[in-house]
């Protein structure tokens, strides 16, 4: 019987490589590549992420996880291998830097995947992050005012860190497969969705920046 993860999910801050690697650790699981911002929430995304309520943003993503956590268990009942770009802990650790004041719990049932942090030297990432044409919204704007929060608040989640400076897309791949065949994922934490995650409530500082 195979020994690879069935399910797996990357995360990171903007500009480490997650929507780079994800596609072609799929390739390379011969696993489907689901969006975890499904298809038919992509014009209200846009409209969402053009308000200022992190609650209301908050509660739109965990929708969409969850309607895409449901095509996930249909693909892991018939045996089909998963790899997402990101999962919940994405959304929960932004969130709880963002302020928000919802706490949440997340249900056990969910489908668990291995998780892989991928971590950038920052003089890297920011290179990579001027590269794109894509144009950025408020709230990555102020994602990049606090990226060591993020970081920080990614810790509560157990992933293997997965370096990707210097590294090219294949090569971060291949230390992704490495991982899994030396069984460290059998040593680390359990993965995600073994028990309920909490984001507690984080009181908002007057001097936070606003999101218009």
């Amino acid at each position: 019987m195979s020994d690879r993860p069935l399910f797996e999910a990357l995360e990171g801050l903007r500009g480490s490589g997650k929507s780079t690697v994800a596609p072609l650790l799929a390739t390379a699981r011969g696993a489907v590549l689901v969006p975890t911002v499904p298809l038919f929430y992509q014009s209200l995304r846009r409209r969402v992420d053009g308000r200022g309520s992190v609650e209301a943003r908050l509660c739109f993503y965990l929708s969409a996880l969850f309607t895409a956590a449901e095509e996930i268990r249909h693909h892991l009942a018939a045996g089909t291998p998963v790899v997402v770009e990101s999962y919940f802990a994405r959304c929960l650790a932004n969130h709880q830097v963002f302020g928000a004041r919802l706490g949440i719990t997340l249900p056990p049932g969910l489908p668990q995947p291995i998780t892989y942090h991928l971590l950038c030297a920052e003089d890297e990432r920011q290179r990579r992050l001027a590269r794109r044409a894509e144009p950025h919204s408020s709230w990555d704007a102020l994602s990049e005012e606090a990226p060591a929060r993020i970081t920080a608040a990614y810790a509560r989640f157990p992933m293997h860190r997965i370096d990707t400076t210097g590294r090219n897309p294949e090569e971060v791949v291949r230390a992704i497969l490495t991982t899994d065949q030396e069984g460290h994922h059998r040593a680390d934490a359990e993965p995600v969705g073994t028990h309920p995650h909490v984001l507690p409530p984080v009181p908002r500082h007057s001097g936070r920046t606003r999101v218009s």
